[in-house]
């Protein structure tokens, strides 16, 4: 799957990383085998209450609830993931990246139906294939869609920085920026610090902490160089 690029209401371009068909379809096995395990321990539990027809018929009705909530309630109270989408890094999001509200995943969830338990999945594939954003009719309904936060390593060596695997960004802010605005800061950046221009990088960090409407706490010269790293970070260039 490809990047798209979605315009939030503040007129900031973001780029989503759409999780691949391969990744859901793993994600699915997962969660798959966890409602496996579930009703396989489920039903050693009954077999060994001696309870009649009509009691294992009622508890077979209470414990087949969190198999069919399994979808809305990990998704709606775990931030857009299950236990498979976690394992695969996988997150469901709206399409301007925003956290789904209860009634997107209801929607989505309700859609599965059709995407899914009908089809064994057919239509759910086929949808995400041919759908830029990666959506299956749930995700159209609900105007979501299930990105990769995997960290993508590609080729734009211009903008690398090297970021080590631990590292904690600070300033989501500067995903307002773009690719453009970033290699000019560091363009400045290097060639200030390679001249000793002290001023230059003071004023670079007052215009950043500007736009990005920033009260930093870091010298100017770490701030410029925390604001460089994040955007790598957040745009999978590291």
């Amino acid at each position: 799957m490809d990047n798209f690029q979605i315009e939030t209401a503040q007129n900031i371009s973001i780029r989503q990383n759409v999780a691949g068909i391969g990744d859901r379809i793993l994600a699915f096995l997962v969660d798959s085998f966890i409602l496996g395990v579930y009703l396989i321990l489920s039903s050693f539990i009954i077999s060994g209450t001696g309870l009649d027809a009509a009691g294992e018929f009622v508890y077979y009705l209470i414990l087949g609830v969190p198999v069919l909530l399994y979808y809305l309630l990990w998704e709606s109270l775990w931030n857009g993931q299950t236990p498979g989408k976690k394992i695969l890094q996988l997150r469901v999001v709206k399409l301007d990246g925003s956290r789904p509200v209860f009634s997107n995943f209801a929607l989505r969830w309700l859609l599965r139906i059709i995407d899914i338990s009908i089809s064994s999945g057919a239509i759910a594939v086929v949808s995400i294939l041919l759908n830029e954003k990666g959506q299956r009719l749930g995700d159209i309904a609900a105007g979501t869609t299930v990105i990769s936060e995997k960290k993508q390593v590609g080729l734009e060596n211009s903008l690398a920085v090297d970021i080590p695997e631990n590292y904690k960004p600070i300033y989501p802010q500067v995903s307002m920026l773009k690719d453009a605005d970033i290699q000019e800061v560091k363009n400045l950046y290097r060639n200030a610090r390679a001249n000793g221009n002290d001023e230059i990088i003071l004023k670079l960090s007052n215009r950043l902490s500007d736009i990005l409407e920033i009260e930093p706490q870091q010298q100017p010269g770490d701030f410029v160089k925390q604001v460089i790293s994040d955007y790598n970070y957040y745009t999978g260039r590291q």
